[in-house]
């Protein structure tokens, strides 16, 4: 039996698309969580982020199977799309199953926090946020601030990252590990929160 797991994504879309059940195993393994997190972060509660995903995979099998799939070469973005439709979706379905009638009189539909503007309190915790965090990242050593600042601030792929500063995907991979390592290390250090509670 040949080893899946060296086999890149789209190698392994192939071999699925042609019968091969192990081969959707090695994607699902190899993205689930980053994709869950992705989903979590956004959702905030884990049984609804667990449905959607499970879902988003779902749809990832039908559309593979179907031969639907075209995205050669960018099947993390391509999961992460399914994901994203997915949850636009739940928030959509959300927003509809809370919708109140306005012929309440005692019911001010207008009287919401997310329809209201930042503020002054919520701007400035922001921005003290953002500051703390420059702070942090002026403490990472070089290499670390370089593919911090090239991902986030640049929003550049770690294939350019790579390309630019001349080492391999991994070395980027692994610098960017360590920078946010170093940063949460340093925060606490530091007691520095970097979220609103």
């Amino acid at each position: 039996m040949v080893n899946l797991t060296s086999k890149t994504d789209e190698q392994l879309v192939k071999a699925y698309a042609q019968g091969n059940n192990e081969a959707f195993d090695v994607l699902l393994k190899r993205h689930q969580q980053r994709v869950f997190n992705y989903i979590l972060r956004i959702i905030k509660n884990e049984d609804a982020a667990n449905d959607i995903f499970q879902e988003t995979f779902v749809k990832a099998i039908v559309t593979l199977r179907q031969g639907r799939y075209t995205e050669s070469g960018k099947f993390p973005a391509w999961i992460s799309r399914i994901a994203h439709n997915l949850i636009i979706d739940y928030f959509r379905q959300e927003k509809s199953e809370n919708l109140q009638s306005s012929d309440l009189e005692d019911v001010d539909v207008l009287n919401r926090k997310e329809l209201c503007e930042e503020t002054i309190e919520d701007i400035l915790v922001s921005r003290q946020i953002n500051e703390d965090v420059k702070y942090l990242i002026s403490e990472l050593p070089p290499l670390q601030r370089e593919v911090l600042t090239m991902r986030y601030y640049q929003n550049l792929s770690f294939k350019e990252i790579a390309e630019i500063t001349n080492v391999s995907i991994n070395t980027a991979l692994g610098r960017m590990r360590y920078a946010i390592l170093n940063l949460r290390r340093l925060a606490a250090e530091k007691d520095i929160a970097l979220t609103v509670e």
